[in-house]
């Protein structure tokens, strides 16, 4: 009996082949398929704040105004890593225009905290948490120029969505709920944050509703006052009088004279593709020093998870991220040579320095001539395409949370370096180094794909890791982001910490213990974790079948959906 069904089983494999695989999607590490659609398509880190971008596609507005949406949403319903007390950045492409656009809205340090001051009280390092990390948050300033410049429904329709997420309240994630817990443990000394953030005396746990009443006046405020009322007006005078009540240097003027910028976005070539980054004050050049130091190395022939592909995408990281520590600043205070970091003579020169045997020790930065976050991307039927990055720092920002707002200040000024002559040196009025980058890659001067990988300096390795895992290792555009992880963590850093004995190799579960052990009998110090690997969301044009692929991170609450 037992043999019949065997038999029986085997011709009806022979004879549906389908019945007989265990999955099409995902061969060494579980994947899912993308999600296809014809109009548009949102990729958020939280499914309300993807379906509220949806909702504005589908009532006329563009991609830029669906991610401003999306962006506001996840100020309410992720306040762990975003919200308008931090910072933001896009790339942006113009389907009329035929251009990519980028922008920076990044804050600038108080005017009125000199060097001085740290010298004067003994700071090796400007603190993580309270006053003294604060920059200008510039998150309202960039939806309102990303908005005068291709904007198309009113902010009041915009911002709306966000606005009844926290006046009505929405269930909270279990993802959110933990980080909501670590965060609020840690500031919940700092004024106002128990009373925001732990209406019952402590955070909400996965499944109750949480509401945040002062933070939907607030954007009502900025949807009457616009982008004037937050800088301006009285959100203006309530975050200086807050600030300076806690010994902090953020001034009314300070927020008055902020301003946003447009930049040209920075590119290299990558095997006939054309992978885009904003400038410095951001870290997205490191992602494509390592692609330039990377493309010259059969990558492909080594094959994904391999200890070869491992080592050397390692020792790339480590090369780029020593230039990283020495040059990238804001190049208003200082001349960044993105062109000389960019040069592929250069990237040669630097691949000379890596041993296909041994992991390197210490590297040093290339000799140049004189010279918590959260990721969207949106795009719509006309073809527009919005890659926005924006975060608070170290998930819930500085615990200066204004009173009667409704959040968090963000502490982007703790990346400022207090060496003296440093590229990335505290100054007052300057933007201090930025992890948060978007990414886009093009094909022939046509938009191909927009993406982005969350987490502090995870984000240009993983930015680079998804650029392989599609171009070397023809994965497609879920499997790229899904695939298990390479982190090093240990480089030199912009506040001028240096590394000294190679760091640390994390790897994600997935990868096989044979390889494991070869990197380690190859001198590289193997750390196994489960987080830290960042989060992922893309968006791919297919112009054959004039069609829109979505992909989404399975490590935290992302959705992606289309219509």
């Amino acid at each position: 009996m037992i043999k019949r069904v065997v038999i029986i089983v085997l011709m009806l494999a022979v004879i549906f082949p389908v019945w007989s695989q265990d999955r099409l999607t995902g061969h060494d590490f579980a994947s899912r398929s993308e999600v296809i659609a014809m109009n548009g398509m949102a990729c958020t880190s939280q499914p309300l704040a993807t379906q509220a971008a949806l909702d504005i596609l589908k009532r006329g507005g563009n991609a830029i105004d669906a991610a401003i949406a999306a962006n506001a949403v996840l100020g309410v319903v992720e306040p762990t890593g975003c919200g308008i007390g931090g910072d933001l950045f896009a790339l942006i492409w113009s389907a009329e225009r035929e251009k990519l656009y980028g922008l920076n809205a990044s804050g600038r340090s108080p005017r009125s905290l000199k060097m001085e001051y740290f010298k004067e009280n003994g700071y090796d390092f400007i603190p993580p948490y309270g006053p003294l990390p604060v920059s200008v948050p510039g998150c309202v300033d960039g939806w309102y120029e990303m908005h005068e410049m291709f904007g198309r429904l009113p902010m009041k329709d915009i911002l709306q969505p966000a606005i009844n997420y926290a006046r009505e309240g929405f269930p909270v994630t279990e993802l959110i709920a933990f980080y909501l817990n670590a965060g609020t443990r840690r500031l919940m000394e700092y004024p106002n944050i128990k009373e925001v953030y732990m209406p019952e005396g402590r955070s909400p746990s996965k499944g109750e509703v949480f509401r945040n009443p002062l933070l939907a006046s607030t954007l009502e405020k900025i949807v009457k006052g616009g982008r004037n009322e937050f800088y301006r007006g009285s959100i203006a005078r309530t975050i200086a009088a807050f600030m300076k009540s806690q010994g902090g240097f953020l001034t009314y003027d300070d927020m008055a004279r902020h301003h946003s910028e447009w930049v040209e976005p920075v590119r290299t070539s990558y095997r006939g593709y054309d992978i885009w980054e904003l400038p410095p004050n951001g870290q997205g050049i490191a992602a494509l020093q390592m692609l330039n130091i990377l493309e010259g190395f059969d990558i492909a022939g080594m094959g994904f998870g391999s200890a070869e592909y491992i080592h050397h995408f390692t020792e790339a990281k480590k090369l780029a991220f020593e230039d990283r520590a020495k040059y990238y600043a804001d190049p208003l205070f200082t001349e960044v040579p993105v062109s000389q970091l960019l040069s592929k003579q250069y990237a040669a020169e630097r691949r000379k320095l890596i041993r296909s045997d041994r992991a390197g020790r210490v590297y040093d930065a290339g000799k140049i001539e004189a010279g918590n976050t959260i990721y969207l991307t949106v795009a719509d039927r006309q073809g527009n395409i919005v890659s926005l990055i924006q975060s608070n720092y170290r998930g819930m920002g500085s615990g200066m949370c204004p009173t009667g707002l409704g959040f968090i200040l963000q502490d982007r000024g703790e990346m400022f370096s207090l060496a003296p002559g440093h590229a990335n040196e505290y100054a007052p009025g300057k933007r201090p180094f930025h992890t948060i980058i978007p990414a886009f890659i093009t094909k022939d001067n046509k938009p191909w794909i927009s993406f982005g990988v969350m987490g502090g300096d995870m984000q240009p390795q993983g930015h680079a890791q998804i650029v392989i895992n599609l171009i070397d290792f023809k994965m497609n555009l879920q499997e790229a982001g899904d695939a298990p992880r390479i982190y090093h963590s240990g480089s030199s850093e912009p506040t001028g910490q240096h590394m000294t004995d190679g760091g640390l190799l994390h790897l994600e579960s997935g990868f096989r213990t044979e390889v494991i052990q070869k990197l380690m009998s190859m001198g590289h110090t193997i750390q196994w974790n489960l987080g830290g690997y960042g989060g992922y969301q893309a968006i791919m044009r297919d112009e054959i079948n004039k069609v829109w692929y979505g992909a989404s991170e399975s490590r935290k609450d992302g959705q992606a959906a289309g219509y």
